[in-house]
């Protein structure tokens, strides 16, 4: 198994996955980096673990130039701000012997916020609109080469759509265990104010708004 981790001046959170990843599994771990101008790159060097400078900025090119040059047959994909359960590589193992071609872990947060926690309750359900990336993705090599990988216009919402895509060629799983990850955002811009804005973001993009607009909402939501 390969882990891929995009990454985008992540020193912040970097140095705290990385030793937990290795402490739990020998698989390979990448670093996608997008052009980070602080020390994500470096600090992932300090750790043996294999860095890819990529071409382009943004979650899905970076996945795809990471995956392109992973050597395991199933692919891990995980944020720098999430921690999966310590027996990942051995659930995700069996989910994929079991038949599975691809799958998620259930969400939780570092808040014991009560909306964050019926947030991440529901994402125990197998539906895409509850799909979130810090659920991490994990799918076998040759499916998510089947499946074309990452689509690159995607500027947001690029784990659910290729979900969509990958579910109608393997069944897909939720695997009944969380990983954990971080509230940084919701802490930041408020915790409702951020989920009715992704709320919004998801409802505009099931209309058929553009990628860029989606993304100056986003921007907007940030600021």
């Amino acid at each position: 198994m390969s882990i891929i981790i995009p990454a985008y001046n992540e020193e912040a959170a970097i140095g705290g996955l990385l030793p937990y990843l290795l402490r739990h599994t020998s698989a390979e771990i990448i670093v996608a980096d997008g052009g980070s101008t602080d020390a994500t790159r470096s600090i992932a060097a300090d750790f043996g673990v294999r860095v890819v400078r990529c071409e382009r900025k943004g979650r899905a090119p970076q996945m795809n130039e990471a995956a392109a040059v992973a050597t395991g047959n199933a692919l891990y994909f995980l944020h720098a701000d999430t921690f999966p359960p310590g027996n990942f590589a051995e659930l995700i193992g069996q989910a994929l012997q079991q038949g599975s071609g691809s799958g998620c872990f259930r969400l939780q947060f570092d808040e014991r916020h009560w909306f964050l926690r019926a947030n991440a309750w529901f994402t125990r359900f197998d539906s895409d609109a509850i799909r979130f990336g810090d659920q991490s993705l994990f799918v076998k090599r040759d499916l998510f080469t089947q499946a074309g990988g990452f689509d690159e216009r995607m500027l947001l919402l690029e784990d659910q759509e290729i979900v969509g895509r990958l579910r109608q060629l393997a069944p897909f799983v939720v695997l009944p265990h969380a990983v954990i990850t971080s509230a940084r955002k919701y802490k930041q811009h408020g915790i409702y104010r951020l989920q009715a804005g992704y709320f919004l973001i998801y409802t505009l993009y099931r209309l058929g708004i553009s990628q860029q607009r989606l993304m100056q909402v986003y921007k907007w939501l940030l600021s």
